[in-house]
């Protein structure tokens, strides 16, 4: 089975860190950073990553507008996008989900279960 690679979008750089550190031990998926969602954009139009994980809270671009710009795009409409959030209420988390993204993951997570968490979200198998 090819390497995962995961495009993981924040700009604040710890969470980032925290996140790549996570899921290249636990996983070993390769981690694709950005740290704006314009920089999302030109990675994932250029890497194609088999998912995204993408903050919703950023500045200039916040994830939504990156999430709908990466919808316009035939290159990366197909990828699947786990939105992260500190909105943890069930209602903004389903409005979220409307969207079309394919899952939600509420902030603070617990670093060693998020590898489970993505897995679970797309369904994928070990």
């Amino acid at each position: 089975m090819a390497q995962k690679r995961i495009l993981v979008v924040d700009d604040d750089d710890g969470v980032r860190e925290v996140i790549q550190i996570c899921l290249e031990a636990i996983a070993g998926w390769k981690v694709l950073p950005a740290a704006s969602g314009g920089e999302a954009l030109i990675v994932a139009e250029d890497q194609k990553p088999d998912a995204i994980l993408l903050d919703v809270m950023m500045p200039d671009m916040d994830g939504l507008n990156t999430f709908q710009q990466l919808q316009v795009s035939g290159t990366t409409k197909d990828i699947p996008t786990i939105l992260l959030t500190a909105k943890a209420k069930i209602s903004e988390q389903r409005k979220l989900q409307v969207l079309g993204v394919a899952g939600v993951i509420v902030k603070p997570f617990e670093p060693y279960n998020l590898v489970d968490q993505i897995k679970t979200i797309l369904n994928w198998l070990d």
